[in-house]
């Protein structure tokens, strides 16, 4: 930790929210004479990864700036009036339950810029393009940022055009239906939370997060917190996603373009789960405790058909895509996330947030991964890949198979990577879910979630098998391209990250368990 005044950690947390704002607004406009480059499509590219680059400057000083030793207050605040008439604020903040979020988004957009500028996606001009990243990467770090109800809702909206527009025009085969089945689950899901929020925000007399959570609602009826949980977490669920809310993931995955899944998977889906714990967890805690064994119950669901539907697309002669696979993967893995949160303890919740940052690195390693190797095979069909002697990565390309043979053991949680930190601690919190939730319920739920570890690791050696072992190449077949180095830089900070994590997971908890013991203490210390 460096000390670094409070209004220059305020300046940090801003520029960090609204400078790839800026950003895309300068995209659009001509590049200068000087900065032009070969030619104006270099020149935007390397804009949005000057930009990314220096949101995540930004992001790593205010990290440096963070008193870990105060992660349970928020820091670098900011709090002005916005809209008088409704009591709607410009309120930001940091804790350490949203620091670990905004430096992963800073992150995986600066990489994903990166590798655009080497990479470009084929399609529309990249000045719209890189605009969209930008916007999209604004409206992540907002939702992580701001401490209004009203706020986190615009947040939360503002990703959605960005992303329909990256899957529907940067987006292979099936784009247009994937984009319009993105766009319209997840409004009809805002439009049922943007009800809760107000329902919330009304009657308390405030939509300012901090004074909902430290009334811990007190002022609200057991009845009341119970509706507004369902709408808001209709919303959330839609974006995490639960099962059955899920259906849109697949389609959108196999569709994007690669830094589109990446971003999908890698940040997007966590705004959901974040939205349980800032808002749902503190601000209803009654209604939450009706409903949480039925959140539970969707969790572990989702768990085991993320991976029994896994299991199908792996087996041979399933034709299927390797990108389908890993969005199914992430329904499972979010299950965990939700279910740690559904035990309302800070052991459960605390890897909940444990297991949203590492699935955010494992999930984005693997996603680029696959984008690669869709380019070199020119699909990502298991089936075309395989052949009936398995593609052979370790033999023809063993840079890039050993890659994808460690995200798929960090997927399935091997002890000393970061996935089996989170997944561990969510089954702990269930062996044990807060008092007054039925543990014979969740002992059960403990159980299933058990087994979909198994399955998990069955699919994931099952793509391994098929995808990096097989016979040797024959000596007419042509050489496959290893990982270069433009793809080293960018996969390189994720495969590190997910060591080290694994490795010390305490510095991650320690950052979230003080903000999570008192968020779940209604803002008491």
């Amino acid at each position: 930790m460096i000390d670094i005044s409070e209004s220059v950690m305020q300046f940090l947390l801003a520029f960090t929210v609204a400078a790839p704002l800026v950003g895309a607004a300068a995209a659009l406009l001509p590049a200068p004479p000087g900065l032009r480059g070969k030619s104006p499509d270099q020149a935007v590219l390397r804009h949005g990864v000057t930009v990314t680059g220096a949101v995540l400057a930004a992001a790593l000083v205010l990290t440096l700036g963070f008193d870990h030793g105060r992660s349970s207050m928020m820091q670098a605040t900011t709090d002005v009036s916005w809209i008088p008439a409704l009591d709607v604020r410009i309120h930001l903040g940091v804790d350490g339950i949203s620091l670990p979020l905004l430096v992963l988004t800073a992150l995986l957009t600066f990489l994903c810029a990166l590798y655009s500028y080497f990479k470009p996606p084929a399609g529309p001009s990249p000045k719209a393009f890189v605009a969209l990243l930008l916007v999209l990467e604004s409206g992540t770090l907002a939702t992580f940022a701001v401490l209004d109800l009203l706020l986190f809702f615009l947040a939360f909206e503002m990703v959605l055009i960005p992303m329909y527009f990256l899957i529907a025009r940067w987006g292979g085969e099936g784009r247009q239906g994937a984009a319009w089945k993105f766009i319209l689950f997840t409004l009809l899901g805002s439009v049922v939370m943007l009800l809760g929020l107000l329902l919330v925000g009304l009657k308390a007399g405030t939509f300012d997060m901090l004074a909902l959570a430290t009334d811990n609602g007190r002022d609200l009826s057991t009845s009341l917190q119970v509706i507004a949980v369902l709408a808001i977490g209709v919303g959330l669920a839609v974006k995490t996603p639960m099962w059955p809310l899920h259906s849109w993931l697949p389609d959108a995955h196999t569709a994007a373009p690669t830094v589109g899944s990446v971003l999908l998977a890698g940040v997007l889906l966590k705004m959901g789960t974040y939205g349980f714990v800032r808002i749902v967890l503190p601000i209803a805690p009654e209604g939450m405790h009706v409903l949480a064994p039925y959140l539970a119950a969707f969790a572990v669901v989702g768990i085991i058909y993320g991976s029994l539907a896994c299991l199908a697309l792996a087996r041979a002669g399933a034709k299927g895509d390797l990108k389908r696979l890993i969005a199914y993967s992430s329904v499972g893995h979010m299950g965990f996330v939700l279910l740690g949160i559904a035990t309302m303890t800070p052991t459960g919740v605390n890897g909940a947030l444990f297991a949203n940052v590492a699935h955010g690195l494992i999930t984005g390693l693997l996603f680029f991964l696959v984008g690669a190797i869709k380019d070199r095979h020119g699909t990502a069909d298991l089936d075309a890949l395989a052949g009936t002697t398995g593609a052979a990565l370790y033999g023809r390309a063993p840079r890039l198979g050993g890659l994808l043979a460690f995200g798929a053991v960090a997927s399935l949680g091997l002890p000393g990577l970061a996935g089996f930190w989170g997944e561990m601690l969510a089954m702990f919190g269930a062996f044990q879910p807060a008092e007054g939730l039925s543990r014979p319920a969740f002992l059960t739920y403990t159980a299933v979630a058990g087994l979909g570890t198994l399955l998990t690791a069955a699919y994931l050696l099952v793509v391994v098998r098929r995808v990096c072992m097989g016979a040797a190449p024959a000596a007419d077949q042509p050489p496959l391209a290893d990982v270069q180095a433009y793809e080293f830089a960018a996969w390189t900070p994720l495969a590190v990250l997910t060591v080290l994590a694994g490795l010390w997971p305490a510095v991650l908890l320690g950052l979230t368990d003080p903000a999570v013991q008192q968020l779940l203490a209604g803002g008491k210390s």
